[in-house]
């Protein structure tokens, strides 16, 4: 098990019900994290529509994780 640091905005903090969270993950990438944490928690939004950073930085799906990281889930936003 891998524990990382994650940070949710917009819908899938409103969804979660909290804005961030420690959690032990056996997810090797940050798309199978997210597909375990919108089993978990219900998130609406598929995998595809999400997008992952770990320590600051965009990454791809495919990034692996690393015990320490912090990593964020950014819904798409819209504003005007």
């Amino acid at each position: 098990m891998t524990r990382v640091e994650v940070q949710y905005f917009a819908i899938l903090r409103e969804q979660r019900g909290v804005k961030a969270e420690s959690i032990a993950t056996a997810a090797a990438t940050v798309a199978e994290l997210y597909d375990e944490l919108r089993v978990r928690h219900g998130f609406t939004l598929p995998g595809d529509r999400v997008r992952g950073a770990v320590n600051d930085i965009f990454v791809p799906a495919s990034h692996p994780l690393r015990e320490g990281d912090r990593v964020v889930f950014i819904p798409p936003v819209a504003g005007g």
